[in-house]
């Protein structure tokens, strides 16, 4: 049997803590760890980190029992859960995949002009460093709009022949070229096939 992907575990984690949470038994880490089955209480303390960390769960430090959920508290709106596919190359093309790798949270019902409410948003872990000079770093999370079009200078995700990468966006005499922001790289000037996936609206970035 393959292995069961990392996201999708997490997910499970997820909806474990959260359903016992809900009938007011919160689940210490050896819980987890026993339930699923791991090895080490690390393991699971990890998969609890990373929902904290993706804004899922909050943790109070130094209690056996210190998750909570974000819609146990006073939050000031509802939040959309962005789904993060994997990861995507500032630099060399890397092939593509839709795999998912947790998720991050996005206000829902946004009063950002450049959102719909019935916009598909997905999110990207950014690899490679060509797209630095547009402050879009390695471990940096683009969330980006599903659309088949963007004007010329905005910053996509494309597919160029089932590889995946974030850059500039140029249309030059019916030409599409894809430009990196890092002088140490070179423009993708190409006659192959050009997919476009979505528009980055926004990046991500975590101090630690």
């Amino acid at each position: 049997m393959p292995p069961v992907p990392i996201g999708a575990t997490r997910e499970r984690v997820f909806h474990f803590v959260r359903e016992r949470l809900l009938a007011g038994d919160p689940p210490t880490v050896r819980d987890v760890q026993n339930v699923f089955g791991f090895r080490t209480p690390q393991t699971a303390r990890y998969h609890l980190e990373k929902l904290v960390a993706e804004g899922r769960l909050l943790a109070a430090r130094g209690k056996a029992r210190g998750y909570r959920l974000l819609e146990q508290i006073d939050v000031p709106s509802p939040v959309q859960w962005v789904p993060v596919l994997g990861r995507v190359q500032a630099g060399h093309l890397t092939t593509a995949t839709e795999e998912l790798d947790g998720y991050v949270p996005m206000p829902a019902g946004s009063d950002r002009r450049d959102l719909r409410s019935n916009d598909e948003l997905f999110a990207l872990r950014v690899q490679g460093e060509s797209m630095t000079g547009a402050g879009i770093f390695p471990g940096d999370v683009v969330i980006v709009r599903r659309q088949p079009t963007a004007d010329s200078g905005a910053l996509v995700v494309a597919l160029v022949d089932d590889e995946a990468t974030v850059k500039r966006l140029r249309l030059r005499d019916g030409q599409v070229e894809l430009h990196p922001e890092n002088p140490d790289f070179d423009p993708i000037l190409t006659d192959r096939e050009v997919t476009l996936l979505g528009k980055v609206i926004e990046v991500r970035r975590t101090l630690e």
